[in-house]
């Protein structure tokens, strides 16, 4: 008897040992448990809680699966495209019940958990890099980002033009949504553009362009995850610093870490995200991250923010990402990639153009970057692969999915500035030749 004791408590011992994001596999059995019987009897909370919760179990799970499973570690983009597309996957196959999709869908967007995270990540990614590196980085970024974006959507058009849809078709339903910055910030407005130049429908065009947003983002996320691995060991591999050089990123010292430093960091990123809402209403017709960005690399360039108050901020942002990057992935899977749409309007020309457009940006944005004095890697990701995707959900995937989350800055920086850049384009293009 003491022998089956002592053997069961080995193994219980030896289940604890292994680890899924801190948890044993014991503790980790019983809270999935506890939430699979809360989804069934519908005891699962509409609340803030009931969303993290979900988003937790199955981000932290999908991640670790999705980061041992050798056909998606080694060429599907690891753990963060499983942790997007597995819940994904379920929603599709409806076996996640509709009021939890709906519930993490009110948290992530309406409740705007994706804005607190991407506030926290760009305020501590930018206050925590050094303050030259910063500087030089901006000035060479963006012409990169925007001649990058320029080359690929010639490059569409004309591909267009050779399968026989026409340049006309490219440009308006794979360049444009592609790299317009998102849903809300790219297919929305873009779907009421044409709406209003071409007399239809705005939900009518608003389907036509979401298939290609989704595909590309899709595509991003494995072709950044391929190209840092591919060229992982090449010096055109900055691993996650944009410039080459002595330049290091500032550190926060984990003896240093503090509740305080933490609350008060929380309260830096808020301030700063608040002064970008109050500019947007302001000046409505630029981005809310835009004037966010660009306040705090002015923080950051003119030493404003004593040291202290930029310690608080770089701890808050790595407590936030470091404790809920999985989760959130989880929830955007959950919650914003919609295979149905995907599934049910895609074709080999969009596919095909989909595909050139991740291509052309992203090899521009490589030998442009070398040229421009950047790691070419970096810049394929940063002013490439990220313009292709959705906007702050799809930058967060794509950085994962390559470990850069430290390039949130430039990411934000090049999606929502070629994002708006082409917004007006749209409007002149359909003036000219809609």
């Amino acid at each position: 008897m003491n022998n089956e004791k002592q053997n069961s408590s080995s193994l219980i011992s030896r289940l604890e040992n292994f680890k899924i994001d801190g948890f044993g596999l014991v503790f980790y059995a019983i809270i999935g448990i506890i939430f699979v019987a809360a989804v069934l009897i519908h005891a699962l909370p509409n609340d803030i809680l009931g969303a993290l919760f979900t988003m937790v179990v199955l981000g932290n799970v999908c991640y670790f699966l999705g980061s041992k499973l050798p056909i998606f570690r080694s060429y599907l983009g690891g753990g963060a495209f499983f942790a997007l597309m597995a819940p994904a996957t379920l929603v599709f196959f409806h076996l996640i019940p509709t009021y939890v999709v709906s519930d993490v869908h009110t948290f992530l967007s309406t409740d705007n958990f994706l804005n607190f995270y991407i506030v926290a990540l760009i305020t501590s990614a930018i206050l925590g890099m050094n303050r030259d590196m910063l500087l030089k980085a901006a000035v060479r970024f963006l012409p990169v980002a925007i001649i990058s974006a320029a080359i690929a959507f010639v490059a569409v058009g004309l591909v267009s033009m050779l399968i026989g849809k026409g340049f006309s078709y490219g440009a308006l339903y794979v360049a444009f949504p592609a790299m317009g910055g998102g849903v809300g910030a790219g297919a929305v407005p873009l779907s009421k553009i044409y709406a209003s130049s071409m007399h239809g429908a705005a939900a009518g065009y608003f389907s036509h362009l979401l298939p290609a947003v989704i595909l590309a983002n899709i595509f991003a996320i494995l072709g950044a995850s391929w190209v840092s691995k591919l060229l992982s060991n090449s010096k055109y591999n900055g691993h996650g610093q944009m410039l080459p050089g002595e330049f290091k990123a500032s550190k926060t010292d984990a003896s240093a870490f503090s509740f305080t430093k933490l609350g008060v960091g929380m309260a830096v990123a808020g301030a700063i995200y608040l002064v970008g809402e109050i500019l947007t209403k302001l000046v409505p017709m630029v981005n809310d991250f835009a004037f966010i960005i660009i306040l705090v690399i002015v923080l950051k360039a003119t030493s404003l923010i004593p040291k202290y108050y930029e310690e608080s901020a770089v701890t808050f942002g790595q407590s936030v990402t470091k404790t809920c990057t999985h989760a959130l992935l989880a929830g955007m899977g959950l919650a914003m990639v919609d295979l149905n749409v995907l599934t049910s309007s895609i074709t080999w020309q969009l596919v095909l153009l989909v595909l050139v457009s991740i291509v052309a940006i992203s090899t521009s944005a490589f030998f442009l970057g070398k040229l421009f004095g950047l790691y070419p890697v970096e810049a394929a990701i940063t002013a490439g692969f990220i313009d292709n995707s959705m906007g702050g959900t799809g930058n967060v995937s794509v950085l994962a999915a390559c470990d850069r989350m430290q390039l949130i800055a430039f990411a934000q920086m090049g999606n929502r500035l070629c994002g708006a850049i082409t917004l007006v384009v749209s409007g002149f293009y359909i003036a000219f030749f809609g």
